[in-house]
């Protein structure tokens, strides 16, 4: 019978690792090809079709030229203010937020958190919202327009407010008769035991952030604000590489023709490498924390 068992049991984990294999392979090959042709000549880049597997011909050319554009460096630094400011203000309003509606004595605790959840599913739709941020809050071509209005997520409030209710009531209520108020219960004792959530929900809010380029779209025309995804999504989808081929200048293309048709594909993978690499070398500082932090904040409902 143990036997029996155990046959089933083999192949149902031998499937499951097959499958997991093949998703490893097909989140892993995108980027190993985008890093290859990035690193290798412009023209046998040119010649191939399909995934490349190899760097061939090692060259620099490509990111020379991408950061010789004024609009990747300016937007690189737009995007490093945006993500931290808008982290940390998301963060702190967060975390107030969820501790102030997980608490027992709350008044009307319930009642706001389902006002703030009736937003994930239901809005005034884009227009109504575009109105708002430029007419109400006269926040058009201001670079407050991509901080303030997305620095809280419904979402991450959840996850907070659920891993902080899952604290021990004993904990704080032993805190508050040794005379402690919210203030400290917060910072002393229920923040330390929650880093795991903290830090899951931190790399939320900044892969959001990073990755946002619609808000800069409909609400900046300054170029000088743009921040970095916005500049990538001309050079990918469409196919502006004028601008960083010419280093960001006004000279004129017709200069620079042999340029704009042999490294065009080429920037456009070197501009990707660029735009997500901060992603990549942040993620593993706090990916041991990911997976406790998500399991954490979804204990309770």
């Amino acid at each position: 019978m143990r036997e029996y068992k155990s046959v089933p049991r083999t192949i149902f984990n031998i499937f499951n690792i097959f499958v997991f294999v093949c998703v490893i392979l097909l989140c892993i090959l995108p980027v190993w090809h985008v890093v290859c042709a990035s690193f290798s000549d412009a023209g046998w880049v040119l010649s191939q079709s399909g995934i490349i597997w190899r760097i061939k011909g090692f060259s620099l050319k490509g990111y020379e030229l991408v950061f010789q554009n004024r609009d990747i460096v300016s937007g690189y630094l737009n995007t490093f203010f945006y993500v931290i400011t808008a982290t940390a203000l998301g963060m702190v309003l967060t975390v107030m937020t969820a501790y102030a509606t997980s608490r027992k004595d709350a008044i009307w605790g319930n009642a706001i958190m389902f006002f703030i959840t009736f937003t994930m599913m239901f809005n005034g739709g884009m227009i109504a919202y575009y109105i708002i941020i430029t007419k109400g809050l006269n926040m058009f071509d201001s670079r407050l327009a991509l901080i303030l209005p997305v620095c809280l997520s419904a979402y991450n409030l959840i996850i907070v407010r659920t891993a902080m209710k899952g604290i021990p009531e004993s904990l704080i209520e032993s805190a508050q008769l040794d005379g402690a108020g919210h203030v400290r219960v917060l910072v002393s004792i229920v923040l330390p035991l929650m880093k795991a959530t903290l830090a899951t929900v931190i790399l939320y809010y900044v892969v959001a952030h990073w990755n946002s380029w619609f808000q800069a779209s409909i609400f900046l025309r300054d170029r000088s604000k743009f921040p970095l995804q916005l500049i990538l999504k001309e050079i990918l989808i469409t196919g502006n590489v004028t601008t960083t081929i010419t280093g960001g200048t006004s000279a004129k293309a017709s200069d620079y023709s042999g340029d704009l048709i042999l490294y065009k594909q080429t920037v456009k993978y070197c501009t990707i490498v660029v735009s997500t690499l901060p992603i990549f070398i942040f993620y593993p500082f706090i990916q041991k924390y990911f997976e406790s932090g998500v399991l954490i904040g979804a204990i309770k409902g």
